[in-house]
């Protein structure tokens, strides 16, 4: 009897001479067989039904899949900085568990702020590992749409103003996830570029705006492998972007191949047969509390559900369209919960705090420093005043979205506390925000004061007097209206009388230095009489470790801003052209908002670059306690074939004391064209250490794909033959070192 069950075990019977095999596993359980066939074989087992049933969610944040086949289900995450909590299956608010707070690491505003793509790698890992560990097959993120207007609300979670950084840094951070067997789901696909009536808003751009802003970072991620894709809440050309299908099928699908899954925003489907015909795979969020229609079973009443299913049973739409959405679902299951090779994850681990504050060091932009006020000395045994709420404020709290439950959060105050050495640290409030209450279940931080504004200003001018230097931690922080998912901000002045409050303490004490939080541009009319300025931007767990690091010297910083900051609000191009640019213009018939990016492809230092506009601070300034000087630059040929090349070769010293990290930029610029150009773009850029007197050799090679601009008669990318400047710079507003060259 033993004997004959391990032969039952093993699959096989012995009946006299005669041996049955077992049924052979099913190829789609196999994860050794090609991806392709596995796809074909779960898809043609799969009834009607159970097909309709992957391709709509199940609760706030999971999708079904198919218990009968062993399939498992869709676990999403909103978490392009971190893994968020865990909510309840029909709510928003967090469910409470005890075990799933995250490191939360540098918004992508810091990311890209360090111009370092190997970092951005090592971003994506972690991310990955915490994502695998809580079970989460796709991350929502990164966030790449261009920054247009410092008044958009979500530009903290994106990568900057010029496509070229956002896709240099987005393709290593979805490689990093991927490896974890967990998908990157890049976003928001496509325009999403103001929080300001985001559901209603109705782009209108030309092709080539189109193809040389907005889309490439895109296709850099599609390029790169990315799993999934997320579509935007806005309309172009009145037709929404989750089912849209200039953009979904001939763009993304047809023309960039790209084979994975297309999500929908949380809510942004508003049509079954647009969402049947346009592109949409995934189906999310539509009634977003999954109870609004009243019915118990309103998931199944999302447009690609029943109502699917309805007019397949009446004949009237085909499951051709279904079959290729079920395909693309199943390559992102195979590739995540079905993938044995992303291994098992971890979470808050030490490695993973190192690199959020390795991020943040390298992301803090020194913009001013005059006198070398900065670093600060640890052993000056000086007194020090550390003054603003955001010195003491959790910004990991708040924003939309991405905000995040974790398990520490370093404060400014703490940190400047932690590294201060025999300094004296002591703390004035000095200004105070709107008090809210939970976010999402998150529970309000506890820090309220009831002091009038008056009165905690009057505080911190009085001891800035006696005080040797004044850190003044201010900013935005992330409430409505001051970077804040679903709304934009008015202008861009400090909130809160922090503007004022600058200015007075600087009548009573001219050592300040002002770190600014925030994941935006800002107005500085103090900018004169403040020595010091630093741009921390959103840093995470990290934050308060890092701002000390660099404030004290321990590092010394290499961070490069990822898009401009204007002098003032009316020198930008969306400010400049009036309503139609930005926020729109209302139709009288519907609540439809029409904007037209009039700009066209002058967004950023190309706008300020081609209008004479001098910045505040151009894109990619920033400054080190260390100087580099660039020396002549070096080409290997005068002309480039159609089918050629050059190599460019620029010397950088560091001319100064210390080590330090420099940012040697590319830019092309097009001395003469037939259609309007900017008058330089960014086409390369490499981070490089040098050591006190070091030198390096930095090269870059251009081809003639970096030369082409985007002809919308013929519908091609074109490089006109001619004469062209290469500029190698430490940012869009330096002169650099420069060599022409022809095109044949």
């Amino acid at each position: 009897m033993i004997k004959t069950l391990n032969l039952l075990a093993t699959g096989i019977i012995l009946a006299g001479a005669c041996t049955v095999k077992a049924e052979q596993k099913p190829v789609y359980l196999d994860p050794k067989a090609p991806l392709e066939e596995r796809v074909e074989d779960a898809l043609k087992r799969m009834t009607t039904e159970e097909k309709i049933a992957v391709i709509h969610a199940q609760s706030k944040f999971s999708s079904p899949g198919v218990k009968r086949l062993g399939i498992p289900e869709v676990w999403t995450d909103d978490g392009p900085h971190g893994v968020r909590p865990e909510v309840f299956w029909d709510d928003w608010n967090q469910a409470g568990w005890g075990n799933d707070s995250c490191v939360a690491f540098p918004a992508l505003t810091a990311l890209a702020a360090t111009w370092d793509p190997s970092l951005a790698l090592r971003y994506g890992r972690a991310l990955g590992e915490e994502a695998r560990y809580r079970n989460k097959n796709i991350i929502l993120g990164p966030g790449i749409n261009i920054y247009r207007t410092p008044l958009n609300g979500r530009n903290f979670e994106y990568m900057g103003e010029d496509p070229y950084l956002a896709g240099r840094l987005a393709a290593p951070y979805i490689r990093g996830v991927q490896e974890n067997g967990v998908a990157a789901c890049v976003k928001h696909y496509a325009f999403n570029n103001n929080e300001l009536n985001r559901h209603t808003s109705n782009v209108h751009l030309s092709d080539r705006a189109m193809r040389e802003i907005y889309l490439p970072a895109f296709k850099t991620a599609v390029d790169s492998g990315t799993w999934t894709i997320m579509g935007a809440y806005n309309l172009m050309n009145d037709e929404h972007l989750c089912h849209n299908d200039l953009m979904l099928n001939k763009i993304l699908k047809d023309e960039w191949g790209f084979k994975g899954a297309v999500l929908s925003d949380w809510g942004g489907t508003h049509d079954t047969p647009q969402a049947i015909r346009n592109g949409l795979d995934m189906e999310f969020g539509s009634w977003t509390n999954g109870l609004t229609s009243g019915l118990a079973n309103a998931y199944d009443n999302y447009y690609m559900a029943q109502p699917y299913l309805k007019l397949i049973k009446e004949g009237k739409v085909g499951t051709a369209e279904l079959d290729d959405k079920v395909r693309r679902v199943l390559r992102t299951i195979f590739l995540t919960g079905m993938n044995p090779d992303g291994g098992y994850g971890s979470m808050l681990s030490p490695e993973h705090y190192a690199t959020a504050r390795e991020i943040g060091n390298d992301a803090i932009v020194l913009l001013q420093n005059k006198g070398d006020l900065l670093p600060l000395d640890p052993n000056a045994g000086k007194k020090i005043l550390v003054v603003g709420e955001n010195a003491i404020k959790m910004m990991t709290v708040g924003g939309g979205s991405s905000q995040l439950k974790v398990q520490h959060e370093i404060s400014p105050l703490d940190g400047i506390r932690a590294q201060a050495g025999n300094n004296t640290v002591t703390y004035a409030r000095g200004y105070k925000s709107e008090v809210l209450g939970d976010q999402d279940g998150l529970p309000a931080q506890k820090i309220d004061d009831p002091r009038t504004p008056q009165e905690l200003a009057a505080e911190a001018v009085d001891m800035a007097r006696d005080a040797d230097i004044v850190i003044f931690v201010g900013g935005l922080n992330k409430n409505p209206g001051n970077d804040c998912e679903d709304s934009d901000r008015k202008d861009i002045n400090l909130p809160y009388g922090q503007d004022r409050l600058i200015a007075d303490i600087a009548k009573v004490n001219p050592n300040i230095v002002m770190v600014n939080i925030s994941g935006n541009a800002i107005a500085m009319p103090w900018i004169d009489r403040v020595p010091a300025i630093m741009q921390a931007w959103y840093l995470g767990s990290e934050a308060g470790n890092s701002i000390a690091d660099v404030l004290f010297g321990a590092v010394n910083p290499s961070g490069r801003l990822p898009f401009t900051f204007p002098a003032r609000l009316a020198d930008t191009p969306a400010t400049q052209l009036g309503e139609r640019a930005y926020p729109g213009i209302k139709r009288a018939d519907e609540n439809i908002w029409d904007i037209y990016y009039d700009e066209d492809i002058l967004v950023g230092y190309r706008w300020y670059d081609t209008k004479k506009i001098r910045p505040l601070f151009p894109f990619g300034h920033g400054l080190s306690y260390t100087t580099f000087a660039y020396g002549p630059v070096k080409a290997s040929a005068k002309e480039m074939a159609a089918d050629g090349s050059i190599t460019f070769t620029v010397p950088v010293t560091n001319t100064g004391k210390r080590e330090g990290r420099e940012t040697v930029q590319f830019y092309i610029s097009d001395a003469k064209a037939s259609v309007l150009r900017p008058v330089k773009e960014l086409k390369g850029f490499d981070k490089v250490t040098l050591a006190p007197g070091e030198t390096r050799d930095v090269t870059f090679t251009v081809k003639p794909d970096d030369l082409k601009f985007y002809d919308e008669s013929s519908k091609q990318w074109v490089a006109e033959p001619g004469k062209f400047t290469f500029i190698a710079a430490p940012s869009a507003g330096a002169k650099g070192s420069t060599a022409t060259f022809t095109l044949k």
